[in-house]
């Protein structure tokens, strides 16, 4: 007898003439500063038909649905009539921003097409006409991908090509509309389309790397009259982004050699300064990509959070943060408060600030050159020859306890102004310091330094702070002599380098020595 053929069950027909494509896509968010890709996935199943987004996806990513319903319909498109699930990976990263609209649109455009590109990101808000528009994200998302070598190529919008093409190393395809992109996905149309940015600054080479710098000077040297001694201190913080006190009565000129001070910093290599630009933009400020070093100067009122970064639910970044590779002053130091003064050593001695949350950790980067500048005493007269002082001792004691030792402990130099007479002159221009501090920079660079004396770790201390045998007997006197601590060393041999540096001296001399001593902490 011939055997009955077997019976084909209702299922498995269903899943014979239904066969499920799940396309995938690639993108980011940020978690903290740094960017975590996101592996978007799409299916289109037979239900009651409907649109969800899956995987701990934000308000901002939830409002998505409606405008990549919008742009889709906009644009003569027809919705399946199916269940659509949209899944953002991994589930347990929470996700958020409205750059993840066009690879959730175009995973839906084309259900029917299978999209196997590898390494391809896809960023892009969608308007709901269907235009593909920026998003403040955009930058620090594909710069921290290119920083983790996560990423090669990547689609996004014509108008954040402005900024995009400053981050070399990674094939931009532009794109206006989602239509435009549906056709480009669907043709494997992925050359680029975009050249990087070519940076118009003046510029040094050292090796086989190019620093850039700007001769711009808003406030110029030659306007501060008299202070030689603070002046030298000045080029020398300058030249080796030491930290820098100034202690003075008012009107001698302290803000003014500050403001000055930002003009004649160091040139900047192209990943510094996409740094700089990264934390602008996470600061909500559209950045200029000059070779300027910035400089930020908080008021003594303002907030241990505006100061660090901080907020309930989202940390923001801070002053301290906005500083990274630049300059961050304090005037009246000792009115500010305990608190921030204290919590300042940390970024001081390790360049980060860490916020902690009780969702998150959030860590930014804050290599910076503190300056600071002080009265005497409350009143500000104490060192003044021609006006009397009103405070009384108990007054000018707890002045000055505001500021702790470990704190002090952490700046490299220190100057008492002094007081302004009818006779000052002026005897130096910011472009003559400039052109020092330039000099001084490429000496560093030349001994293989990588970062700049102000900033060298114990260890870079010993292999490039050398000292010749007077500059080394009158280091050991003075540490018997002013009983000096291991920090306190370690910055004197950092501030005789820079001034061995500023005199073209290959080896730390005794001048030197002694040049750095005179600014040592009283």
């Amino acid at each position: 007898m011939n055997a009955k053929p077997k019976e084909t069950l209702p299922s498995e027909k269903t899943a014979e003439k239904n066969e499920t494509i799940v396309n995938r896509l690639t993108s980011a968010t940020l978690e903290g500063t740094q960017a975590k890709v996101i592996d978007i996935e799409a299916t289109f199943t037979k239900g009651l038909p409907g649109f969800a987004i899956v995987g701990l996806a934000g308000n901002d990513i939830q409002e998505s649905k409606e405008r990549t319903k919008a742009a889709l319909l906009t644009n003569d498109f027809v919705f399946p009539p199916l269940k659509i699930t949209i899944s953002l990976g991994p589930s347990e990263l929470k996700k958020r921003g409205s750059h993840l609209d066009l690879p959730i649109a175009l995973l839906i455009a084309l259900n029917k097409t299978t999209i196997d590109e590898e390494g391809l990101f896809v960023f892009g808000e969608l308007g709901l006409d269907g235009r593909v528009k920026p998003s403040s994200m955009l930058f620090p998302l594909i710069l921290s991908l290119k920083e983790q070598g996560l990423i090669s190529r990547a689609i996004v919008p014509q108008e954040a090509i402005v900024h995009l093409s400053h981050i070399s190393g990674v094939d931009f395809i532009a794109v206006e509309t989602l239509s435009e992109t549906i056709a480009i996905v669907r043709e494997k149309r992925f050359s680029a389309n975009i050249q990087t940015f070519s940076y118009q600054a003046k510029k040094m080479e050292i090796g086989e790397e190019a620093y850039y710098y700007k001769e711009q000077y808003q406030s110029d040297f030659s306007d501060v009259k008299g202070q030689g001694v603070a002046k030298r201190a000045s080029l020398i913080a300058a030249a080796g982004m030491h930290n820098f006190l100034m202690e003075g009565n008012p009107g001698c000129g302290k803000s003014m050699i500050a403001k000055r001070l930002k003009d004649i910093l160091p040139p900047l290599i192209e990943e510094e300064m996409l740094a700089i630009a990264k934390h602008q933009f996470l600061d909500g400020t559209t950045p200029d990509f000059s070779p300027v070093r910035p400089m930020r100067a908080p008021h003594h009122t303002a907030t241990s959070a505006s100061i660090f970064g901080g907020g309930s639910t989202q940390a923001r970044i801070g002053e301290v943060a906005l500083a990274h590779k630049g300059m961050l002053f304090f005037d009246e130091l000792p009115h500010f408060s305990k608190q921030v003064l204290e919590a300042l050593r940390e970024p001081l001695q390790d360049h980060r600030v860490l916020i902690s949350r009780v969702n998150a950790k959030i860590e930014y980067e804050a290599d910076i050159m503190f300056v600071a500048a002080q009265n005497p005493c409350p009143c500000g007269n104490m060192l003044s020859k021609t006006k009397a002082c009103r405070c009384t001792e108990v007054e000018i004691k707890r002045y000055r306890n505001r500021l702790s030792d470990p704190f002090l402990d952490r700046i490299d130099l220190f100057v008492v102004m002094q007081e302004v007479s009818s006779t000052d002159k002026s005897d130096i221009s910011s472009s003559q310091m400039h052109l020092a501090v330039l000099r001084a920079f490429e000496r560093q660079k030349e001994r293989g330094q990588k970062r700049l004396n102000g900033k060298l770790s114990e260890e870079e201390i010993e292999t490039y702070c050398i000292m010749d045998a007077e500059g080394s007997r009158v280091l050991e006197s003075a540490i018997g002599k002013f009983a000096l601590s291991h920090r306190s060393i370690a910055s004197l041999k950092k501030i005789a380098r820079t001034i061995s540096d500023l005199n073209a001296h290959v080896d730390i001399g005794k001048s030197d020595i002694l040049e750095a001593l005179s600014y040592r902490r009283r």
